[in-house]
């Protein structure tokens, strides 16, 4: 009976450590959530402020990729 009742409570803990992990895994979620809510905010309102300037950036990324792409493949 002493086995079982050491068990019992060995599987309490572990539940309620389990509850716990999972309790600071979903903050965490919806931290990076939040977060990245933010940040896409951000984003959209730095582009729609600097339309040019993005479209220039995004096609210079575009060239950049392109360039590192293509010499990849001809070795």
């Amino acid at each position: 009976m002493d086995e079982t009742n050491r068990l019992e409570t060995e599987k309490g803990q572990i539940r309620a450590n389990l509850e716990n992990v999972i309790e600071k895994a979903k903050d965490a979620c919806e931290r990076l959530q939040n977060q990245t809510a933010a940040a896409a905010k951000a984003t959209d309102k730095t582009i729609r402020d600097h339309p040019y300037e993005a479209l220039g950036v995004a096609f210079g990324l575009g060239v950049l990729i392109g360039v590192l792409v293509s010499r990849r493949r001809g070795d």
